[in-house]
């Protein structure tokens, strides 16, 4: 099995077992950003209403990527491709230039926080030795397709449950300063914290079929998704808020060290930066090959692990962004996601597969524009942006839903006269 393929795979290649799928994503979600999502969360909020946030924001996030699972099971295509039918080819590359770009800050970012942990938590190295050889690692390991990520995570994920019960103990027993801020809270910042949890969830949305298809079944590649997602954010995002409260920081470096974990800190964040970049890595080759075709599986993978890798020395500044940065990429994923719900579960369109790669196919007409999912998406966005005070995320996809199903409808009556 190739690398990076972004052609439809036969039914008879659909033999990954749904449990391996929960430990890719399960992997690829216990990472220091989960951490980081629950030390953005204001700190006067308090333990229970931030858990009420994280469950909520962590569960509606977590079941939308998981609702779109079945299409990878039964179209057998990568995201980016089955996107083809909902935005037309050219809405697809720009959203495939979309994860590309944006892949970077991830890789980057996941490479820098691990590598300063590292250091700080056992003196060896540096900063940048350590992101460099957490970047290469993941590369080669992806290098090896998806049944090479399959084997790594089932060593791997199990290794990051025991660091992590580790972890959640030294939380537990941290003392709750007394000198805790009081925030007066309004309902925008209860929205905003929805939003921000919600929306990091989301971010893996544009995975929902790259793995997804090589598990048989549609209700089992669902479950695996939703619980490798749901069930690491409601226990990693708890986790990072009691860090940054007992730390007085959201520094991840300060988190670990305030939490005294020593080097299961470093084991942690080590091994979770490789978990969640084999998947960064791989959803980016795969928007690569969609924008450059010609270009071979092996350079494609060191392109995006190799850049990431050296993007993560910058990194640093990216941390206090984090919040922002998430809910700027939530107001572009949770409309696709709306508008694929809409196509494939709402309106219950059928799709050729093979016109999904056709150079003269349907999804190539108006410029590979699809007018209803380019005014959805648009749309969609547009709510997100203009709701925030109110939580953005179901309004926004309420709308992408609604305006792709009008327009949808009313294009296929005017086609139809």
């Amino acid at each position: 099995m190739r690398p990076v393929d972004l052609s439809p795979i036969s039914a008879d290649s659909q033999t990954q077992r749904p449990f391996d799928l929960f430990l890719i994503f399960a992997g690829a979600n216990i990472v220091a950003t989960t951490l980081q999502v629950g030390a953005s969360l204001p700190p006067g909020l308090g333990i229970g209403h931030s858990l009420v946030i994280i469950g909520a924001g962590a569960v509606a996030g977590a079941a939308l990527v998981a609702a779109l699972a079945p299409i990878g099971t039964q179209l057998r295509v990568p995201s980016i491709v089955a996107a083809r039918a909902v935005l037309g080819f050219s809405g697809a590359q720009t959203l495939a230039l979309l994860l590309f770009l944006t892949n970077f800050a991830w890789i980057a970012l996941n490479n820098v926080i691990a590598a300063s942990i590292t250091v700080r938590l056992t003196g060896i190295g540096s900063v940048g030795l350590w992101a460099t050889a957490l970047g290469v690692l993941a590369t080669l390991v992806v290098l090896g397709g998806p049944h090479a990520v399959a084997i790594v995570d089932r060593v791997a994920v199990p290794l990051l449950a025991v660091s992590g019960a580790v972890f959640t103990i030294a939380c537990l027993r941290v003392p709750w300063p007394a000198t805790t801020q009081e925030l007066t809270l309004t309902a925008a910042d209860t929205f905003r914290g929805l939003d921000i949890v919600a929306g990091y969830q989301v971010t893996w949305l544009l995975m929902f079929a790259d793995y997804p298809r090589f598990v048989r079944s549609a209700r089992g590649a669902g479950v695996a998704v939703f619980l490798g997602l749901a069930l690491t954010a409601l226990w990693f995002m708890p986790l990072g808020f009691i860090a940054s409260i007992a730390a007085q920081s959201a520094d991840p470096g300060a988190m670990v060290a305030a939490v005294g974990i020593g080097w299961w800190g470093a084991v942690l964040l080590a091994l979770a930066t490789l978990t969640t970049n084999f998947v960064n890595i791989y959803m980016s080759a795969l928007a690569f090959k969609s924008l450059m075709p010609s270009v071979p599986d092996s350079p494609a993978v060191w392109l995006i692990g190799g850049v990431g890798a050296a993007l993560g020395l910058l990194s640093t500044r990216w941390i206090e962004q984090f919040a922002n940065l998430t809910l700027l990429l939530a107001g572009a994923f949770v409309p696709i996601g709306g508008i694929l719900l809409a196509h494939y579960f709402v309106l219950r369109y059928y799709v050729d597969v093979p016109s999904l790669y056709a150079a003269d196919g349907p999804y190539r007409t108006n410029h590979g524009w699809s007018r209803a999912g380019t005014v959805a998406w648009i749309g969609g966005a547009v709510v997100f942006y203009a709701t925030q005070r109110i939580g953005a995320s179901l309004p926004t996809l309420a709308a992408s839903i609604l305006i792709y199903v009008l327009l949808a409808r009313r294009l296929q009556q005017l086609e139809q006269r």
